[in-house]
């Protein structure tokens, strides 16, 4: 790439430098793979990333591109080139320069100048804008800067420079002392040159076109770097006989001789120059190709610098540490205690980008769900399902195993990690259980904005479900009202004196088989089909919500205003996260998937028999727009600052009691292949796990790794024959005090959910929740019997008083377990008959002898498969306190037939629950509920009395 002159060392002793392919650029070229090759055998999967943004097309530009692409190819880079249309605005290059500084997998990145677009842009807000970690161009003020001050080890320099630089030492000539001239100032080579000289302790000149005595000045210059874009301007007579002289110009001037009518020349006469130069670079074949070159060395360099701080796949997190105090202090006090990350932090370092995270103040953000789509190439991570034994009525610390697992799995081991929990109702937060993110030291924070408003998704299923209410009744009422010619009317309006078909309306007439789509040529008998839903009042399923307990609302009388003629009903009121929209929320894996699954929700039955959904009446885009910023998961953290998702909460009842499908899809990717996601199901493992398995993996497609069944001494002893335990009551002295026979007798219970995880062909830990009322002899005879059923591993815990800390022996468990083959697989074929499937849940997962269908069951069953909701899989609605459907049955009852009084459809949702026994959808306060303490504070603001 650079020629010795004739008279020096002999013509042509340079001249096989002197082209793409030279000496100087193979040796540049191999040792860059050999470094590519050194961090690919350390970290297999990984590559170094270049990005080069175009805005327009220019030829000339394109040339280049070309080039840089196949240089990186060669080297095993992995080159992306992003191209924007000339119609680009600032705006819009500015918003892909952040989603590539943003994206860990790009170590060197390049605007391409100039910039072709028919829109104002500022080229150097531009190039700014590029982070100066991955600036490999050297064009961002900080790298101009740093570069000026002499901070060569700590700032990229612009390629053209450094390859003229390289180029001056492959000539042997020493820079140190001797006299450089510098024509040409700009910030691409003209000005670093400079400052780059200057640091390798040349005397420098800067010169330009307005210089005065330009010749004596290059005539002065033992070496001669000239930029200054304009053809031969450097006349071979000026140059210092022996100089070195680097020619970076690159232009055009006509040549008859040539096909196109012109040829390059550089900014120096070349055939003149090189009779007195020591060293010259021709043009074209010389500092182009060495810059291309040093692109490649900057991007491997940067490539370099990320490996030595990030490992490939791990994020890099700040953990909060805790300071443990003992007693431990209210959950709240621990909350407050503990100052949580900025959410825009937490999202950057678990590698999502901005563009994906809207934030809600400082502490939560929704994360769109683009962050799936740009991850779906991913690998996913280890999938972990928390659940329980049979619970007591004040739970087991399912949330709480949860918060302490990720810790220790995050903060502890420095696995990627995330944890994922449904939404908590405002139900049992004002009610007496009290919040749900965990407790002590292994909480969500801030637990006030967990246990409240959140981000609104509670309020916006409250009023999609309402809409649907709303619009049953009004639809009767109207249809009771009216004509078919005067509903046909209303329905189809003439607009602008066009009347026309909506979307919606289309589809209502395809389902009816009518596939005309021009309104005025239905006939009397279609316009009837199509304004009558003929909603029968005594099969409506569809109740009004609200997110209070409000046992007043249990049952209702609709339509007393005198202005509903008479048209009354009974109806009631359930709590919002009993509403199918929740379940929606939770199963869907996307916008339009929620959409079909709200427009196939199922309301009631019209007199004929025939299923009314919410797309027959015309609310399913409306809920869908009501719907559209609930669907994006919740990012909070947990008080050593791993994140928790938190979404949707479907009743854990006539629902499936598990967060969302979309979190857990998400957070698989963001974890990474080794990561971990923690979820939770719902109450004990015969409901929760089950739910989880056949009806939300089943769904989403996804396989578990490893089952984490909580247990705790106190509900075993309960188990075993212990007295009643009841909330807000001071323990009898049987769960207080060492009792082996009775905490032996209980293990039983422990043995059936171990059992019916393995039906599903899951490991299982046991993670021994340790109270402070416990014995080690206790807790070792939990873990010993727990292993003798089956378990993979039983540890206890004590993450409630010391955080993950507490939980690293159940981490490791997971870990190992994780690495164990399993054979999911589901209970049943949802092919089968309702009745078959139920009863192999209640035989099989409750252990019941068989099951009783009530007569309005049965003819659920022959509804419902009629309607072809058959094949949809089983929900069970019963008691959480017990195997069996009496709440009062503990241990393992036997011989019990389980009782199913009732058999709803979730259509949208897509499952069927069968009603057991007896409970209500709509929760009553205590006689002292939960807000009697709480209360804003006037000068701090702060929520006092909560939990």
């Amino acid at each position: 790439m650079i020629r010795a002159a004739s008279g020096n060392d002999g013509p042509g002793l340079f001249e096989c430098l002197a082209s793409e392919d030279g000496v100087l650029q193979r040796e540049v070229r191999d040792r860059l793979k050999n470094q590519v090759a050194v961090m690919k055998k350390k970290f297999p999967d990984f590559k170094p990333g270049l990005a080069i943004l175009q805005v327009g097309n220019r030829d000339d530009s394109n040339l280049y591109i070309s080039m840089k692409l196949k240089a990186a190819a060669e080297i095993g880079i992995d080159a992306n080139h992003i191209k924007l249309p000339n119609t680009a605005t600032e705006a819009e290059v500015l918003k892909c320069i952040t989603a590539l500084n943003e994206n860990p997998a790009v170590h060197g990145f390049i605007v391409q100048l100039p910039l072709d677009s028919n829109k104002p842009i500022n080229t150097e807000k531009i190039t700014n804008a590029v982070a100066p970690e991955k600036d490999v161009d050297g064009l961002s003020s900080i790298n101009a800067g740093k570069l000026s001050r002499g901070d060569l080890g700590d700032c990229f320099i612009p390629c053209t420079p450094k390859g003229c630089m390289e180029l001056i030492r492959q000539t042997g000539v020493q820079i140190a002392g001797k006299r450089a001239v510098v024509i040409g100032r700009s910030k691409i080579v003209g000005a670093p040159m400079h400052d780059l000289l200057l640091w390798n302790h040349a005397t420098v000149t800067t010169c330009h076109s307005k210089t005065s005595a330009l010749a004596e000045e290059v005539s002065k210059a033992d070496i001669l770097v000239v930029a200054a874009g304009k053809a031969e301007m450097v006349k071979g007579e000026w140059i210092k006989p022996g100089a070195v002289v680097i020619d970076c110009g690159i232009n055009h001037i006509p040549d008859s001789t040539k096909a196109s009518g012109k040829r390059v020349v550089g900014d120096v006469a070349y055939s003149k120059a090189k009779e007195r130069a020591g060293y010259i670079t021709p043009v074209p074949g010389g500092v182009g190709p060495m810059t291309v070159a040093m692109l490649m060395q900057s991007t491997v360099e940067s490539a370099q610098r990320f490996l030595e701080k990030f490992q490939p796949g791990k994020w890099s997190i700040q953990y909060n540490q805790l300071t443990l105090k003992t007693p431990v202090p209210s959950d709240i006090e621990i909350s407050r205690s503990c100052m949580p990350k900025p959410i825009g932090q937490l999202a950057k370092e678990i590698g999502l980008i901005s563009e994906e995270v809207e934030l809600y103040g400082q502490t939560k953000a929704k994360v769109l769900l683009s962050a799936l789509r740009r991850l779906k190439d991913k690998p996913d991570g280890k999938y972990v399902v928390v659940t329980g034994i049979t619970p007591t009525p004040l739970g087991e610390g399912k949330s709480t195993t949860t918060m302490g697992l990720v810790q220790a799995l995050g903060a502890h081991l420095h696995q990627n990690v995330f944890a994922c929990v449904r939404q908590p109702s405002q139900g049992p937060t004002f009610g007496i259980k009290g919040g749900a993110a965990g407790g002590g030291y292994s909480q969500v924070i801030p637990m006030e904005e967990f246990n409240l408003h959140l981000t609104g998704d509670i309020h916006a299923i409250t009023a999609a479900n309402n809409l649907v209410a709303a619009a049953i009744d009004a639809r009767m009422f109207h249809e009771w009202t009216q004509t078919d010619q005067a509903l046909y009317t209303r329905l189809v309006p003439p607009i602008n004196g066009i009347r026309q078909f909506s979307d919606i309306q289309i589809r209502r007439l395809q389902k009816l088989g009518i596939r005309k789509t021009e309104p005025t040529t239905l006939t009397e008998e279609e316009v009837h089909k199509f304004v009558r839903l003929d909603i029968d009042p005594t099969t409506i399923t569809w109740q009004r919500v609200l997110d209070t307990n409000d046992r007043f609302l249990r049952t209702i009388t609709i339509g007393q205003s005198p202005t509903e003629k008479g048209f009354s009903r009974t109806a009631q009121f359930d709590i919002t996260v009993a509403s199918e929209i929740m379940a929606v929320l939770a199963l869907t894996d996307g916008l339009e998937d929620m959409r079909r699954r709200l427009g196939r929700m199922v309301v009631a039955s019209s007199r004929t028999g025939e299923p009314v959904t919410t797309d027959d009446l015309g609310v399913t885009g409306a809920l869908t727009v009501l719907m559209k910023d609930a669907i994006k998961p919740n990012l909070m953290q947990t008080l050593e600052g791993t994140p928790v998702f938190v979404h949707a909460g479907p009743f854990a009842n006539i629902a499936h009691g598990n967060s969302s499908v979309l979190a857990d899809k998400i957070a698989l990717k963001l974890v990474g292949q080794e990561g971990f996601v923690v979820t939770e199901a719902g109450f004990g493992a015969d409901i929760g796990m089950e739910k989880f398995f056949n009806i939300k993996c089943r769904y989403s497609g996804l396989q578990p790794h490893v089952v984490v069944l909580v247990a705790t001494v106190r509900a075993l002893k309960m188990h075993g024959g212990g007295p009643t335990v009841t909330a807000g009551v001071p323990l009898p002295k049987e769960y207080t005090e060492e009792n082996l026979q009775l905490l032996a007798n209980g293990c039983s219970n422990l043995s059936k959910q171990i059992q019916n995880a393995h039906i599903f062909g899951i490991p299982v830990v046991v993670a021994v929740n340790v109270f402070k009322t416990d014995t080690e002899a206790e807790l070792d005879l939990v873990t010993q019997m727990a292993k003798e059923a089956g378990a993979f591993d039983a540890v206890k815990c004590t993450h409630w008083a010391d955080g993950g800390k507490g939980a690293l022996a159940l981490a490791r468990a997971v870990q190992r377990a994780s690495q164990t083959p399993n054979h999911f697989k589901l209970l049943y074929n949802v092919e089968l008959p309702v009745m078959d499937k139920i009863r192999i849940i209640a035989q099989q997962i409750y252990g019941a002898d068989d099951i009783e269908l009530s007569p309005e069951a049965e003819q659920k069953i022959i509804l419902y498969t009629k309607q072809g909701f058959g094949n949809l899989p089983i929900c069970m609605a019963k008691t959480h306190l017990s195997l069996s459907h009496d709440p009062e049955r503990k241990g393992v009852p036997k011989g019990f037939v389980l009782p199913i009084r009732d058999i709803r459809a979730s259509v949208g949702a897509g499952f069927l629950y069968p009603l057991v026994g007896t409970m209500s959808t709509m929760p009553g306060l205590p006689t002292r509920p939960c807000f009697y303490d709480i209360d804003l504070d006037p000068v701090t603001e702060e929520v006092n009395g909560l939990f």
